[in-house]
């Protein structure tokens, strides 16, 4: 069974992506764990645009004057990984403009939480050896989504993001396989 399956195992949306990788499983996946998609530049460009009115709001007059960091993968949550799958999680409001993020401690705190009105988000990376050697690692985004009021309110900013973040999930997965084939044509080092 995947792990996303045990965090979210029922899903309002999704969105799933691949690329082949020609690496070792172990440089893929130590590639996953040291990720920073906002080390992309697309990836920043694309978060300002949509923190753009939190931000003005904040500028002008409302929510004091300290600049929010920007939001990157620091704001999930490590739940779980083994040898084949890692996954994060996010827990917010994600229509509203500061997102509207509930801090989640670790994989039980995620699974055990429970509020009307705020969406559950797992996103994976899964790691698949494949018959002539190479890896194929997907990506898969899950939103859940407990009540019809959370639904309905996210279903306009899904649709409105959604191409956005497809772009932005290939663009990570592209960085992923060159990392990960970078680390592995790396002579190995020790005695």
């Amino acid at each position: 069974m995947a792990l996303i399956e045990k965090y979210v195992p029922a899903f309002s949306f999704n969105e799933r992506h691949a690329i082949q990788v020609d690496a070792p499983g172990d440089k893929v996946l130590d590639a996953i764990l040291s990720f920073r998609p906002e080390d992309d530049r697309f990836f920043r460009l694309m978060i300002t645009l949509r923190e753009l009115p939190m931000r003005t709001v904040r500028l002008f007059g409302g929510g004091g004057q300290t600049t929010p960091k920007v939001f990157g993968i620091d704001n999930f949550t490590l739940l779980e990984h083994d040898d084949q799958e890692v996954v994060f999680g996010l827990v917010g409001q994600f229509w509203r403009p500061d997102f509207g993020l509930v801090r989640i401690a670790d994989g039980a705190a995620f699974a055990a939480f429970q509020r009307s009105g705020f969406v559950k988000l797992g996103l994976n990376f899964t790691i698949a050896p494949q018959s002539d050697g190479r890896i194929r690692l997907t990506t898969e985004t899950r939103a859940f989504c407990p009540d019809r009021g959370a639904r309905l309110k996210l279903l306009p900013y899904w649709y409105a993001v959604r191409p956005f973040s497809g772009v932005i999930r290939r663009r990570i997965l592209a960085g992923l396989k060159r990392r990960s084939e970078a680390a592995g044509s790396q002579p190995p080092t020790g005695p």
